[in-house]
């Protein structure tokens, strides 16, 4: 059992002996990606030697209690019972530290909410969602930073990106992204819109795109692929807005993606901010593309905003939210929409660790 893991061993050694040269550090590169692959096998490797001291406790307690002039053997029984239990939780523990990881997991995201069916009601829903995500993010100690909006009529939004960053050092598989990647798809609404004049309830929908953000390194973009036009901002107005060409509009020509942004004052920074949000979706695009040779199915995201697609829904006369590809159901849809989406996503979480664990087990059943 964990066989594996031995060549862990391995590897973990040679990684030390790596970061212990002096020389390495002298590629801040090379140095990042060592130290970030030996934060990722401490805790595998932890969990594996407690797997291993209890499986020695074990057969010295069984030793013990096996022998029946030992006035303590009852004693040693009772220890060999509780070892057993310990040796389970660890084993499990490591089954869930050898699973797969998703590469992406450490990293920060760049989140695009967009309105669907519904017209207004569903901009005002688009409105509802981000200050969700800002809640959350505050809760969990992460900056945010709105990247570009299109503000409706009544104060909604038709859509706005914002970029969500963890603040320090994360811990492996703690970065944004391994949270937030669960909430892409079609979110459906159901309430009294305040345009409905007769009290009945609506249904409508808004979409969430989550990509993790590119660093420069990993998506180049050649400048001339690029179409870059710029034009006078439109907006509620203020100074710099709708008095000079600060408004950025970008062409990917090799692709068609098209990213305008015209919320800071100066061109050079909407272009800049352009710049990111384009790096984040060629990488996601590159990545669908690679898994999709891969055979990889991908979680889908939003492929048209349709309520029908829906991935949860929000039932404000229940007080109610529901995440349909989990079957997760509970009546705090207040407080969910204040920002305490842990338990939401934490049973995507386990959803998946769920999945990836018997696709495992069926992998070693298999002969």
């Amino acid at each position: 059992m964990f066989e594996a893991v031995e060549e862990l061993v391995s590897e973990y050694a040679e990684l030390e002996k790596q970061l212990a040269d002096p020389a390495v550090h002298a590629d801040q590169r090379r140095a990042r990606e060592l130290n970030r692959r030996y934060a990722e096998l401490t805790p595998i490797l932890a969990a594996y030697r407690a797997w291993k001291q209890c499986g020695e406790d074990i057969e010295t307690a069984r030793e013990l209690a096996a022998d029946p002039s030992d006035p303590a053997a009852g004693e040693f029984a009772a220890e060999l019972r509780e070892l057993e239990r310990q040796q389970e939780e660890l084993a499990e523990r490591l089954r869930m530290l050898l699973l797969p990881r998703d590469p992406s997991d450490d990293k920060d995201v760049i989140l695009e909410i967009k309105a669907g069916e519904g017209g207004d009601e569903s901009a005002l829903f688009a409105g509802d969602l981000l200050r969700m995500y800002l809640r959350y993010a505050e809760r969990v100690g992460w900056k945010t930073e709105i990247l570009h909006a299109t503000e409706s009529d009544l104060g909604g939004y038709k859509d706005v990106q914002v970029a969500v960053k963890a603040r320090g050092t994360v811990e492996p598989g703690q970065g944004v992204w391994s949270r937030l990647k669960y909430e892409g798809g079609v979110h459906r609404v159901q309430r009294v819109p305040v345009t409905e004049s007769q009290g009945r309830i609506h249904t409508s929908a808004a979409g969430v795109l989550v990509m993790p953000e590119a660093e420069e390194v990993e998506v180049e973009i050649n400048p001339n692929d690029l179409r870059i036009d710029v034009y006078r901002s439109s907006g509620p107005g203020g100074q710099s807005v709708n008095t000079t060409d600060s408004a950025v509009r970008i062409t990917h020509l090799p692709t068609g993606i098209v990213v305008t942004c015209q919320n800071e004052k100066s061109q050079l920074q909407n272009k800049e901010q352009a710049l990111r949000i384009l790096r984040a979706r060629l990488l996601a695009a590159a990545q669908e593309e690679a898994e999709r040779e891969a055979a990889d199915a991908r979680r889908s995201q939003v492929r048209t905003v349709d309520r029908s697609e829906r991935v949860r829904t929000y039932n404000f006369p229940e007080n109610r939210i529901s995440d349909h590809r989990v079957g997760y159901k509970a009546y705090n849809l207040d407080q969910v929409l204040d920002g305490e989406l842990d338990p939401v996503i934490q049973a995507c979480v386990d959803a998946d660790s769920a999945a990836k664990l018997a696709a495992a087990q069926a992998g070693r059943a298999t002969p």
